[in-house]
């Protein structure tokens, strides 16, 4: 009954907002003379009051895009897909000086994954927000009808609705202005030759944009890539920094009480190991213990790297003799590093339960982890709630298990933890960041606790 009266409420605004003056139409069933193309050689024409795009093999993901830049506005549209051909609709984008489309893109996603609305970073960092932290929205969109797309961004804020169900709220300040782009993309599968993705009814509002942008639903989540910032959404839900961005306030080393000379540096907003201790005498953990929480941050691993986010950590157990055990969210470069082929089938690579549990996709099966590469900023989230643990890589969970299970304590019993009593099962820990002697960098380490 709540998710009807949302819905019901936003068609109502919807209805309210067709009235508000100043919409400008960017295509008025005619002609393309507001748009250019770029990238690729997909087919763009108009037919029946539509714009039809039809994929072509052996070219690169094209774009329709408008001649001009927008930067806060509401866009409103209809879109069409009658076959399996992947799209999107590009925003606040530009042209990279070798020619090619980079920028926002909500996404028109007719595969198993049912992405619609998620926005993706074209051609730059990859998927912002996957709806797999909206799960809801995923069942929106309808193949072979028109679906009513809705995209609205206000300074660093974006948020998009499909059929009138809110399916992403993103935060990021990357870029602020670009033209917008009706993508038809590449195809590999030549049985895809002739596709097509239509569009029509393209309206943009820039003017009163914080007037006519629809009411935020509750139930979804905010991700914010701002670097090392909480939102006034994350703070009225109770996150706080972890790490100032600038000082070791708030960490000191896990084996004595001050924070490890030489061993880090705090530059750029990056908190970063310099990979030089030994013993992993350079480990450090927070000053204060959590028990029930949610932990993100985000870390970036150069080529043949390793470290990791350990939590439920306690320092008393082994002071002073190398790295303190607890329960870890794995960091590595899974392609070069040797650790990768250790343990058993694949639970020492990124995103594992480190030599307990494997890393897989468990919100798209078949997709694989989502990895975004080494040298790149990865995102990383642990849940922990009354004993249930989730590891989400770039907000796709990873890993899932109960502390308090028998399963669990079986496979303690057949890991190197096998000696430790009670591992992962203390009522609270402190969260601990691995020196593992490679250069690895942290930022925007954020948590609350549930």
């Amino acid at each position: 009954m709540k998710q009807i009266l949302i819905t019901i409420s936003l068609f109502s605004l919807c209805i309210l907002s067709s009235n508000a003056q100043n919409w400008k139409i960017l295509f008025d069933g005619s002609d393309l003379a507001q748009w250019e193309k770029r990238g690729g050689n997909a087919i763009y024409e108009v037919q029946e009051g539509a714009i039809v795009g039809t994929a072509v093999p052996n070219t690169p993901n094209t774009f329709l895009c408008t001649k001009e830049k927008f930067s806060d506005f509401i866009l409103e549209l209809e879109v069409l897909l009658p076959n399996d051909l992947n799209s999107g609709v590009q925003f606040r984008s530009n042209v990279h000086e070798k020619g090619y489309v980079f920028g926002y893109q909500c996404e028109i996603d007719p595969s198993k994954r049912r992405f619609t609305a998620g926005i993706y970073d074209e051609s730059r960092r990859g998927w912002l927000y996957p709806l797999s932290r909206n799960p809801k929205a995923q069942d929106a969109f309808e193949m072979a009808k028109w679906n009513s797309i809705r995209i609205e961004c206000l300074g660093n804020e974006m948020r998009t609705y499909i059929n009138g169900q809110m399916a992403s709220n993103l935060i990021d300040d990357e870029t602020a202005k670009g033209f917008l782009g009706l993508q038809v993309h590449s195809i590999g599968d030549k049985s895809q030759e002739g596709f097509k993705v239509m569009w029509k009814n393209i309206r943009i509002l820039s003017e009163n944009v914080k007037q006519y942008r629809w009411p935020t639903d509750p139930d979804v989540p905010q991700i914010s890539y701002l670097k090392n910032q909480l939102t006034d959404w994350e703070k009225a839900h109770g996150w706080q920094l972890l790490w100032d961005g600038q000082t070791s306030d708030g960490w000191r080393a896990a084996t004595h009480e001050a924070f490890p000379d030489n061993a880090w540096k705090m530059d750029n907003g990056e908190l970063t190991v310099l990979g030089m201790q030994q013993k992993s005498s350079g480990d450090i953990i927070t000053e204060e213990r959590f028990s029930n929480f949610e932990l993100e941050l985000e870390f970036k691993v150069p080529k043949k790297g390793n470290s990791g986010i350990k939590y439920f950590v306690n320092p008393d157990l082994n002071e002073g003799r190398g790295s303190t055990i607890g329960c870890e969210f794995q960091i590595l470069d899974d392609r070069n590093h040797p650790d990768a082929l250790l343990g058993k089938k694949g639970n020492r690579t990124v995103g594992s339960l480190y030599d307990l549990i494997s890393a897989d996709n468990l919100t798209t099966p078949g997709r694989g982890k989502q990895f975004k590469g080494i040298d790149r900023w990865n995102k990383a989230r642990i849940v922990v709630k009354d004993g249930n643990v989730e590891h989400w890589l770039n907000n796709e969970k990873t890993v899932t298990y109960n502390r308090f299970s028998q399963i669990f304590q079986s496979l303690i019993n057949y890991s190197k933890f096998e000696n430790n009593d009670h591992f992962g099962q203390w009522p609270e820990g402190a969260i601990l960041l691995q020196d593992h002697g490679d250069m690895v960098s942290f930022r925007s380490i954020k948590i609350r606790r549930l």
